[in-house]
């Protein structure tokens, strides 16, 4: 599953990230994932299958949508600041089958 996460900036998707990538491989399995701030989706997506996007941009989750035609999801506002890779792995799961 190749996964672009993207945030107003980028940091704090950037540890979201990294705790996201251990769950995958303690899980054994294969993610390819990538933090960039909202100016960056644009020049990526392209690489990519879903997007999630942190809820501090959550308002522009329609136009990311319609850039890039790609399964889109906020992630929830609490599972993001606990970093819960359970909840996020099982909304990733729901975007992957929609593509």
């Amino acid at each position: 599953m190749k996964i672009l996460l993207v945030c107003a900036g980028g940091m704090s998707t950037s540890m979201l990230m990294k705790k996201m990538e251990k769950y995958w491989s303690e899980r054994g399995m294969t993610l390819t994932i990538q933090a960039v701030g909202l100016s960056e989706y644009k020049d990526m997506y392209q690489e990519f299958e879903i997007i999630m996007v942190g809820p501090q941009v959550s308002y522009r989750l329609q136009e990311i949508k319609e850039n890039t035609q790609l399964p889109t999801a906020a992630i929830p506002s609490f599972d993001y600041a606990i970093g819960n890779c359970e909840n996020i792995l099982s909304l990733a799961e729901k975007l992957y089958q929609e593509k």
